[in-house]
């Protein structure tokens, strides 16, 4: 088998991230990391904003 046999569907969500991580690869260190840095914030509010909406009645 292949790897490829073993990856999951990718929709345009997870496209998106995947280009994201690629360009953020290429950058110099410094910038690299504050790239990151953005990324996560990004994605901790997402994911947090998501529990509240999800736990209200």
């Amino acid at each position: 088998m292949t790897t490829a046999e073993h990856e999951l569907p990718v929709g345009p969500a997870q496209a998106e991230l995947a280009a994201r991580l690629h360009a953020l690869d290429e950058q110099p260190l410094a910038e690299r990391a504050d790239g990151y840095v953005q990324l996560h914030d990004e994605m901790r509010d997402r994911l947090e904003g998501g529990d509240a909406a999800g736990t209200q009645a």
